[in-house]
């Protein structure tokens, strides 16, 4: 009778698991092992599990195991670096995890130390950690690289299905397993096979051997020939099947900079991946291995500058690839342009500071969706190629290319590259039920050759094993399935361009969004709002210092080291909300102390311009600078805490000096109940706690279509998956509208401002929100302070206007990106929550509403309601998310005309970065202007002092579109000098106006 070669498959899986029992051919159990000092017994439960402890022991190999062939083998109970000293100053380490227990030997004597902690490699605790294993093991090489084969058979024919190579290749398997001389005496046999998931069910086994023999040299001779033959069969397959298709394989370890760990954890994944890495290299030649993270490098330059030696020295050699350009691999939906050029700016100069090199390589396989922007600035920092895989996680449509040019708002394009492997993604296997897979699902292959693969335990880091080095070297000889050998990165791309020269490639252009993670953009709002103002914080103080320095005071110093401070933060899994407690607790902490650096840096810098500016018989004197591109309204708050409001405008990028005494509000101001007014709107507020009316009094429209700022709470914020990074779209199918407040009141009628209070109770949370507006302000701000205490529910506010459009604008990095407002392809009904920065504007060619905001990130545009997320409460992993105070501001504005033409984005600004002032005495009123900048509409990203400490850098966008003529001019003794790129090189540039739609453009300022 004949079997399926299903099978005869499952036979040959059957068969092939007995090899494994005879891997070994003896072991030495390590006995004196120590835990703090103290004995601790195989078996043994930790004594305590408190922080980072400490295993040791002795241990000697037997006279008569050959070195070659003994492995230490250690499971002690949770992650840990190991250093095995061999005497005579030769050490080695390694990571211990779950994928990495078995290390090779340089010496026969061997002391063995500990960095150890009780988690897993996903931070997870392990409750009752154990002493588990330690033990030499003499292992039986032959049987090894057979049983490995041959489970390398079986994968491979289970991937390629009903291929006509699949019966030979059982064939060929079934013929190695016969010709083997196989032991099969009783009480060896029985002993040996204990272990085996069948032989474990059975109720009671007989008395076992505690040392069943080994393989006789017979019958390891018959092994060892077995695999000669087996490996000749499959190469003779090969010359009939060629191996189909080509992977580059790249080494990889993605280690998240903080996670379901806090970062302090992060320093000892690094350390212990990169130890087993280096000991791969030293023992295979072919092996590479790649890495990103200037972040990463600068720590272990700190924390272990032997490692770091070694792993540069590697890099010289061309085995360590250092990978990606910027400082971390960064969430790229939230941070500001400007900080993105950070990330770049700052990752590049330490690549090329450290090792020499810049790199061409922007390597982010994790994010959540990747800014329009990026393109732009990754080919101002001299990256060429973009690499990800995070796209093929979009729940609802697939992402249509993987090997295609990715085209930014302003045109400028990078090679980008996406492979789809269905085993881990980025953190693949070296195997050929991989390998078949991945190459299956390039549809790029009809253009290039080649595609990527990342192998190797990741997240939480580990990397390769020496199991996938070897399992690489015997699938050279398979047949049928796809080639892959280990290969750098670059080496890819580098063809691929090539490739893209020759070849129509398509193209992708504007914004990747994923359909997906929504929730990250409000998850830990708390944190989000921290690295807004830390942000802005540093911008200004760079902006103030600069302005100072044009005005007579000294040069400023660079902020570098707070800037690397807040771009930490910006990772992946930090801004996004999507960590543990703990890491929430460190990036408050930071952020708060960036803030408070950045404020004093500004107050410096004020006192500065004060010190240089004319004297004069103003003895209560207001110091008033304008750190944007906008002339301003003055709208401030004074040290004193008062407000003032008034019809004085400041220059954009100017000082101004004004007499308080003289100050005036602006005229117009009245307020009652339930109403606000002033020159330019009337705002009438219901007694639900809403906006019944919003007047814009220029044109007399009323700017609402139902009341707005609705807030409505979701119950059932409880997604299928990923707690925090996820909001499924039927959330909405059970909401409560808060429209029963405790309390409304006025409670300020000042002729500067007036503002009314209201007061909302939802289960154990409040809400409490001003409605604000200023003498002279065209925005209706509503100031939010919410003590939250509620678990898996989400808070919205939503907002009816008057306003037809089929799309929404949203403000991004640098620009802005227009949403569908309706829901006709399931590609606009994807976008039901998406990212803005500072503003969503709906508008009708002569009249649009604008919904701002200082610290939010998800917002909707559904027909004719903006909405926005105020605050969520998931429970992993973090229980406690969001939990208790936060404050916040977001505002309406109506306006005549479109976003760009109504102030849309310079009321924006103004709520984000509000005018500095500082009181002075004694000083003449008086105006300076930095600069003069006329022509195309743009905006300030910033003014700084350059890296090479050599006078300063301006740096401004285009943001809204347009093209056109652009005049910058200096102050008295300053000159505009050499365009640069954001690396702050020269730029050659040759594009017709001086500015192109969301272009991105730096000069030098030179003092003359």
């Amino acid at each position: 009778m004949f079997l399926s070669l299903a099978q005869r498959l499952d036979r040959l899986k059957v068969r092939t698991a007995e090899l494994d029992h005879w891997r070994e051919r003896s072991t030495l159990a390590i006995e004196g092992c120590t835990f703090g000092g103290e004995e601790i017994a195989i078996g043994q439960v930790w004594p305590h599990r408190n922080g980072v402890v400490h295993f040791a022991a002795q241990a000697s190999v037997p006279a008569d195991w050959p070195l070659e062939e003994t492995r230490l083998q250690l499971d002690l109970g949770g992650e840990s670096l190991i250093t095995l000293d061999f005497g005579e100053g030769q050490q080695e380490s390694f990571g211990l995890d779950p994928y990495h227990q078995e290390f090779p030997l340089k010496g026969r004597n061997l002391a063995i130390s500990t960095d150890s902690v009780a988690r897993f490699p996903f931070g997870e605790p392990n409750r009752q950690p154990k002493l588990n294993r330690a033990r030499l093991a003499w292992l039986d090489l032959p049987v090894h690289r057979l049983h490995l084969l041959l489970r390398q058979i079986a994968e491979a024919i289970g991937a390629l299905g009903e291929h006509e190579v699949v019966p030979h290749m059982l064939d060929a398997a079934e013929a190695a397993l016969r010709s083997l001389d196989w032991p099969s005496a009783t009480e060896p046999y029985i002993s040996r096979t204990a272990g085996a998931e069948g032989q474990r069910k059975i109720w009671e086994l007989p008395e076992l051997i505690e040392s069943p023999q080994a393989l006789s040299d017979r019958e390891r001779r018959s092994v060892a020939e077995a695999y000669q033959q087996l490996l000749a069969r499959l190469s003779t397959l090969q010359e009939r099947y060629p191996q189909n298709g080509e992977l580059l394989l790249t080494g990889h370890a993605h280690i998240d900079l903080a996670w379901l760990w806090p970062y302090d954890e992060t320093r000892r994944k690094m350390r212990r991946t990169f130890h087993t890495a280096l000991s791969l290299m030293e023992r295979s030649p072919d092996f590479r291995f790649n890495q990103s993270t200037a972040h990463y490098y600068a720590q272990i330059e700190a924390d272990d500058p032997e490692l770091f030696a070694r792993i540069k020295e590697k890099v010289a050699a061309g085995s360590w690839e250092v990978i990606g350009g910027m400082w971390v691999e960064p969430d790229t939906n939230m941070p500001t342009g400007e900080s993105l050029v950070r990330q770049i700016l700052y990752g590049q100069r330490y690549f090329e500071k450290t090792f020499g090199a810049r790199h061409t390589i922007c390597w982010l396989p994790d994010c959540f969706g990747f800014s329009g922007a990026l393109p732009q600035l990754l080919r101002q920092g001299g990256i060429e190629s973009f690499f990800t895989i995070k796209v093929n996680w979009s729940e609802t449509n697939k992402f249509p290319y993987d090997l295609f040019w990715w085209e930014g708002l302003d045109g400028s394009r990078v090679l980008a590259h996406v492979f789809d492997n269905p085993m881990e993604g980025y953190n693949g296997f070296v195997r050929p039920d991989c390998f078949l897979p991945t190459w299956k699902n390039f549809h790029g292959k009809t253009l290039h050759d080649t595609s990527l693969l990342a192998v190797g335990y990741g997240d939480g880091g580990g990397g390769v094993t020496p199991e996938m080095v070897e399992r690489e070297e015997q699938l050279r000889a398979f047949p049928a399935i796809p080639k892959a050998r280990w290969g750098k990165v670059a080496d890819f791309f580098t063809s691929a361009h090539v490739t893209a020269g020759e070849k129509r490639l398509p193209t992708w252009s504007g914004e990747i969004y994923l359909e997906l993670h929504r929730a990250t953009l409000t998850s830990q709002s708390g944190v989000k709002r921290l690295h807004r103002r830390a942000e802005r914080a540093l911008i200004t103080a760079e902006t103030v210092s600069s302005i100072a320095h044009m005005a007579g005071a000294a040069s400023p110093t660079s902020l570098e080291a707070n800037w690397r401070v807040t771009l930490k933060n910006e990772f992946h899994d930090i801004l996004p909300g999507s960590s543990i407690r703990e890491v929430y607790q460190d990036a408050e902490r930071e952020l708060s102390e960036v803030i408070d650096h950045a404020k004093e840096v500004q107050r410096q810098a004020m006192e500065a311009i004060a010190s240089v500016l004319p004297k004069g018989d103003v003895a209560d004197a207001i110091v008033v600078v304008n750190p944007s591109l906008d002339a301003r309204p003055l709208n401030a708050v004074l040290a004193d805490g008062s407000i003032v409001s008034t019809g004085d405008s400041i220059e954009p990028l100017s000082i101004r000096v004004f007499d308080r005494a003289a100050l005036k509000p602006a005229v117009g101001l009245r307020a009652s109940a339930d109403q606000l007014e002033n020159e330019h709107l009337v705002v009438v507020i219901g007694a639900d706690g809403a906006v019944q009316s919003l007047i814009h009094k220029a044109s007399g429209r009323e700017a609402l279509a139902e009341p707005v700022n609705q807030l409505w709470v979701y119950p059932v914020d409880k997604p299928r998956n990923w707690d925090a990074w996820d909001i499924d779209v039927d959330y909405a199918e059970a909401g409560v509208r808060l429209d029963k407040p405790e309390s409304i009141e006025l409670i300020e009628e000042g002729p500067h401002r007036a503002s009314i209070k209201v007061v909302h109770r939802y289960r154990d949370s409040t809400i409490v929100q001003h409605y604000i507006l200023t003498a002279n302000s065209r925005r209706l701000d509503i100031e939010t302070s919410i003590d939250w205490h509620d678990r898996r529910t989400l808070l919205r506010s939503l907002s009816p206007v008057a306003i037809r459009s089929r799309t929404a604008t949203f403000e991004c990095a640098y620009g802005v990106v227009s949403r569908p407002t309706h829901t006709n392809t399931s590609w606009d009904a994807a976008m039901f929550e998406a990212v803005a920065h500072r503003f969503v504007d709906l508008s009708e060619p002569d009249f649009g509403v604008a919904l701002l905001n200082d610290a939010k990130y998800g917002h909707s545009a559904r027909d004719n309601v903006l909405g926005i997320s105020l605050v969520r409460g998931p429970i992993y992993p973090d229980p406690l998310a969001d939990e208790g105070e936060q404050s916040f501001t977001h505002a309406l504005m109506p306006h005549a005309g479109e976003w760009h033409s109504g102030g849309v984005r310079e009321e924006a600004e103004d709520l984000n970065q509000p005018l500095i002032v500082a009181s002075a005495a004694n000083l003449a009123e008086t105006s300076f202007a930095a600069l003069d900048v006329t022509g195309t509409s743009v905006a300030l990203s910033a003014i700084k002092p350059t890296e090479d400490g050599d006078g300063l850098v301006l740096r401004l966008y285009e943001p809204a579109g347009r093209r056109g003529s652009l005049s910058v001019q200096a102050a008295n003794g300053w000159r505009i000098g050499d365009a640069v790129t954001l690396m702050e090189e020269p730029q050659a540039r040759d594009a017709g106006p001086d500015i192109l739609p969301f272009e991105v453009r730096s000069w030098r300022l030179i003092r003359r």
